[in-house]
């Protein structure tokens, strides 16, 4: 198929790709560094791991509270905005965090400044962005965008790991604040475009003609092209599908952020290296890029719900095995494994509310998704951490997880992915399973 330019050159979608792949490179590395940072923090300042947890879980309640926000503000107003003020707020966190000397300022610049700027720099809001650039090869799109995440910590977590081991875990939040504020500035003012049709584009791969309500703004208060069959956020909650993916997801985020959050802490509770459990966490993110370039390329192709099962299905046998041996061996089977599941699910987001819902408030409904997944993300590291604090163990976490995981299991297995219409129901045969 040609390239859908008017002058036959690359299509800018593809530029797109590229800017948020950047961008998630640095918002992946700086996120996951957390997990390096929670012993060197507890050391210096004697405070208990549930308090340090505390800080992390208040970074991710503040994180899913304002992705809602966020996706209401992209759908009204588009990307570069979002990403340049939420930039803003990011590294003015990280660079505050570097100089803090009390859990106040910890709980400050940690917890809601960089929350803050997370919210609009990260996986959901940038697989929205990429989604509508693309009606073929979507998945595939979205898995390359993504990847930058996978990539950065795999290549940033080391870098900020030996920056901690070498001079401080101060110094390695200062240069990431740093060179974050540089690139997604750079990148939000000269790349990054909210819609095709501002460039007189359609996404690509569209065959039909363009709708006229695609191509015209859309009026005040109205998302751009919408169209009266998608769905709102408000007739999305009144289907039985939506549900089922707000469970999986708040169980998917719990599951994601109680691994990065503790997995060096408790691999280093059990005699393993330090420098090993931080590259057991760098593999975890390279992992995290097979997994997304295998499943959503393969959503496209088998569905989505199908991947989001398999995902949950991995994580009970990786729970178990922990709860079980606790040998280097079996760590890195676990960061391997979960890993692999750790952004299956994040692509399959926007796609999956797309099919069933529309695109017309896909910013709001895949917002509201993500603001429940990452309250389980702000959940499940601080409950790891009291647990820890009043057993000297994960054991009970790890059972929980498992059963939590389980559950997910059925929930994404019961979703019907077909186009759900208002005032209408799928069909009865792909309502079943």
């Amino acid at each position: 198929m040609g390239l859908p330019s008017r002058h036959n050159r690359i299509f800018y979608g593809w530029y797109i790709v590229a800017a948020s792949f950047v961008i998630l490179f640095f918002n992946g590395g700086a996120r996951y560094a957390f997990g390096v940072m929670l012993k060197p923090i507890v050391a210096e300042f004697g405070w208990s791991r549930g308090m340090v947890s505390g800080v992390f879980s208040l970074n991710m309640m503040i994180f899913a509270l304002g992705m809602t926000l966020v996706g209401k503000v992209y759908d009204r107003y588009g990307p570069k905005w979002v990403i340049i003020v939420s930039t803003l707020f990011i590294s003015a966190g990280f660079v505050l965090t570097a100089f803090m000397n009390s859990l106040g300022q910890f709980l400050f610049s940690y917890g809601v400044l960089a929350a803050l700027g997370v919210a609009g720099t990260a996986i959901p809001l940038l697989a929205t962005l990429t989604s509508k650039w693309f009606d073929e090869w979507r998945g595939l799109a979205i898995s390359l965008s993504m990847s930058g995440s996978s990539i950065g910590q795999f290549v940033l977590v080391p870098v900020l790991s030996f920056l901690a081991v070498a001079y401080s875990w101060r110094i390695a939040y200062l240069y990431i604040g740093l060179a974050m504020l540089v690139v997604n500035v750079s990148l939000a003012l000269l790349v990054i475009r909210g819609d095709p049709h501002h460039l007189g584009l359609k996404p690509y791969g569209r065959k039909e003609s363009d709708r006229a309500g695609e191509a015209r703004a859309g009026s005040p208060g109205k998302p751009c092209g919408a169209d009266s069959q998608d769905f709102t956020l408000k007739r999305a909650m009144a289907t039985r599908s939506y549900w089922l993916f707000l469970v999986a997801m708040f169980i998917c985020g719990g599951g994601d952020f109680f691994a990065v959050t503790h997995l060096i802490a408790m691999a280093t509770d059990h005699g393993i290296a330090a420098i090993t459990a931080g590259n057991m966490l760098a593999w975890y993110g390279a992992m995290s890029l097979v997994g997304i370039l295998i499943a959503a390329p393969s959503a496209d192709r088998i569905g989505n719900k199908t991947p989001m099962a398999v995902t949950f299905i991995i994580r009970v046998f990786l729970y178990l095995l922990l709860f079980r041996y606790k040998t280097v061996g079996a760590f890195y089977v676990f960061a391997f494994g979960f890993g692999f599941t750790h952004l299956i699910t994040a692509p399959l987001i926007p796609m999956l509310i797309i099919k069933i819902f529309g695109s017309s408030h896909l910013g709001l409904l895949t917002g509201f998704a993500n603001t429940v997944h990452y309250v389980g993300a702000a959940t499940w590291p601080l409950l790891a951490g009291m647990l820890f604090d009043r057993t000297g163990n994960y054991q009970l976490t790890l059972i929980f997880s498992a059963i939590a995981a389980a559950i997910a299991v059925l929930c994404s297995l019961f979703i019907a992915e077909t186009r759900h219409y208002p005032g209408g129901r799928p069909s009865r045969r792909q309502e079943t399973v």
